[in-house]
């Protein structure tokens, strides 16, 4: 069976310092200082060490085929989305990480596949690279869950999704820059329990402004299975009805109405859940995702899956049917 693992992040092996380059802020670079592995610099300041199954596309392959999966959709690291910065100098951040996972799926076909980055505080510079990275075959984008804290309903972003729609772009929304860091920094609580408010952030702001209205052929992956939203849709239907002054002052269509009309991965950790995710969503409607290479993520890649005795289909639409629908694929290409 054809297994696709849709969330991956892969960063350049080598890379400008990009704080030297532009003279200003904390941008992300790289420091080999032992074969194999290298920190992460956050301007002068270290970040998080990684291995070579970060940038290495044969390492990568090679694990990936312990775990019989062919294809890794990936994306940048969230923190090297830069949004931030001046929109010109992460237009030119985003071009050069663009560039690199372009060269990248053009040398390994059957093995990768790639969403960009954009400069999502400037909707021109972002919209001009979308379309870019439609002519270098990109079937989407990744995004983050806020951008400099602005939600996503902002009108500044919905030209961005408009020209989503029109290229027909795929968008998966990743949480980064969570909520309340600054005063949760211990037992790693941003991870734990901002990363999936972050999610529900995302998703509430999209449906409540009714961009899902307007632009109907949108096609959103949220991953974590969603973050907290669909363990927590009886609370946000229950304000929708019983706050409407606050809640449905921009859509009057019922939030749980739009469940099944996204995407969601199956990173749950938790088989009970996932059984809830797949039953609330449809198999149709679930990825198989992992966050490789990353200790937070389901780094056996589907093997829970396999072991919760789930029909053929339904382990069939996680691994590789949803997969392809949402970012409008075809099968044969990867086999």
């Amino acid at each position: 069976m054809l297994k696709i693992d849709m969330h991956t992040h892969i960063i350049p092996e080598i890379m400008p310092n990009w704080t030297e380059k532009f003279g200003y802020g904390d941008f992300i670079y790289l420091q080999h200082h032992t074969k194999g592995v290298a920190k992460m610099m956050k301007g002068n300041q270290f970040f998080r060490e990684i291995q070579a199954n970060c940038w290495d596309p044969q390492i990568r392959i090679d694990e990936y085929q312990q775990f019989k999966t062919q294809v890794q959709v990936v994306c940048t690291i969230p923190v090297m989305f830069s949004y931030w910065a001046k929109p010109d100098d992460c237009y030119d951040l985003s071009r050069f990480l663009n560039d690199h996972m372009a060269a990248l799926v053009e040398a390994y076909p059957k093995n990768y596949i790639g969403l960009a980055t954009i400069p999502m505080q400037d909707a021109d510079l972002a919209i001009e690279e979308l379309e870019r990275c439609k002519k270098l075959g990109f079937p989407g984008i990744q995004i983050g869950s806020n951008i400099n804290n602005e939600n996503l309903s902002e009108d500044r972003f919905y030209p961005i999704f408009e020209a989503c729609q029109a290229l027909d772009m795929a968008i998966m929304v990743h949480p980064w820059n969570m909520m309340g860091m600054e005063s949760m920094p211990k037992y790693w609580l941003p991870w734990l329990v901002g990363m999936p408010a972050e999610t529900s952030r995302a998703i509430c702001s999209i449906i409540f402004s009714g961009i899902m209205e307007k632009l109907p052929n949108l096609r959103f992956n949220f991953v974590h299975a969603s973050g907290s939203f669909l363990a927590t849709i009886g609370r946000i239907e229950h304000g929708f009805h019983c706050r409407p002054d606050l809640v449905a002052i921009d859509n009057n269509i019922n939030p749980r109405n739009y469940i099944g009309k996204f995407w969601v991965d199956c990173i749950t950790h938790d088989k009970k859940m996932l059984e809830y995710v797949l039953e609330t969503q449809g198999s149709n409607r679930v990825t198989l995702g992992s966050d490789y290479p990353f200790p937070l993520g389901d780094l056996e890649i589907g093997k829970f899956v396999e072991e919760m005795n789930l029909p053929a289909e339904e382990v069939e639409n996680i691994f590789c049917n949803s997969t392809l629908e949402w970012l409008n694929l075809e099968k044969k290409d990867y086999i």
